[in-house]
């Protein structure tokens, strides 16, 4: 089997009283989009700024494409790309300026920067401000602008620390599209985010930490089969009620988007469906309320993780 290109064991760090990482293990994979979840001051900056190479754990192993990130900095800083939650960048340097000072900071040649630069900012959709100084640039602006930063050396792995913040709806979609098409193209990426929603359509795997704990995977499983509200609608809702009436499966919530009715996993969705088929209702939309991951992430809240 192929190594991780990360991988996390029993990881811990503390800031005097603090202990913002408690006990982290997990370990994402090349081709693939790995989700960092968890509530505010659950340590998830402070684990991405130890895989960054920017602080060293008390405890525990860290490996980035084999490398230590402790002992290794430079490897590590070659095979990955970092863009940090909040851009810091050189208020009077253009923003093609910064591509290529990054690109020369990544010791490519003079021309191979340039050329980078100009590739980069077409592929995050700054042509228009090229030529600007960063400091014009918009919230959303800098974080195109640092993704072009991540990406100049072509990094086998990436590390996005709420990549969409300040992101307008189509440049959203633009990054999901865009991550998405560099985990096809083989690189590891570990995202962390609170748009849920938007992880549930990038996302291939995801960490659930917590109070700097990261949650077992059996903990994680056991989510799957919980009561999870599904969304249904149909196109005769009197049908619907009487239906769901007669199976006794009384909804929790009756709306203008339809009724929430509390499912045991996708298998019991599954029959419940079919028996509403049966039943003679028309069913115009019929899926979970909330996705995959907010449902996993609300539930070991509540004290699902072990």
């Amino acid at each position: 089997m192929t190594a991780p290109a990360i991988s996390v064991e029993g990881v811990s760090r503390r800031f005097g009283e603090v202990h913002a990482v408690r006990d982290a293990s997990f370990e994402a994979h090349a081709g693939s989009v790995t989700a960092l979840i968890g509530p505010n001051g659950s340590g998830k900056t402070t684990l991405l700024l130890m895989l960054a190479t920017l602080l060293a754990p008390d405890a525990g192993t860290i490996r980035i494409a084999g490398h230590d990130p402790v002992t290794d900095a430079r490897a590590v800083r070659q095979a990955m790309g970092w863009m940090p939650d909040v851009l810091g960048s050189w208020s009077s340097m253009t923003v093609r300026d910064t591509l290529v000072t990054t690109g020369r900071l990544y010791e490519l040649s003079p021309e191979l920067s340039r050329a980078r630069a100009a590739e980069l900012i077409r592929l995050v959709g700054l042509e228009p401000l090229a030529d600007a100084p960063t400091r014009v640039l918009s919230r959303g602006q800098k974080q195109r602008l640092s993704l072009g930063r991540a990406l100049v050396h072509r990094p086998s792995i990436l590390l996005l620390d709420e990549p969409a913040s300040g992101l307008d709806p189509a440049a959203r979609v633009d990054l999901r599209v865009l991550v998405r098409r560099l985990a096809g193209e083989g690189a590891a990426v570990l995202v962390s985010s609170h748009v849920l929603s938007e992880l549930d359509e990038m996302a291939d795997a995801a960490v659930y930490v917590d109070q700097g704990v990261t949650a077992s995977a059996e903990s994680i499983a056991a989510t799957r089969t919980t009561m999870r509200d599904w969304r249904i609608r149909a196109l005769d809702r009197p049908a619907l009620m009487a239906a769901l009436d007669a199976l006794d499966r009384r909804p929790t919530e009756v709306d203008h988007l339809g009724a929430l009715v509390p499912v045991a996993g996708e298998t019991e969705a599954a029959e419940l469906l079919a028996r509403l088929v049966e039943r003679g209702v028309a069913i115009s939309a019929f899926g979970p309320a909330v996705g995959d991951l907010e449902h996993t992430f609300l539930d070991l809240a509540k004290g699902g993780r072990s």
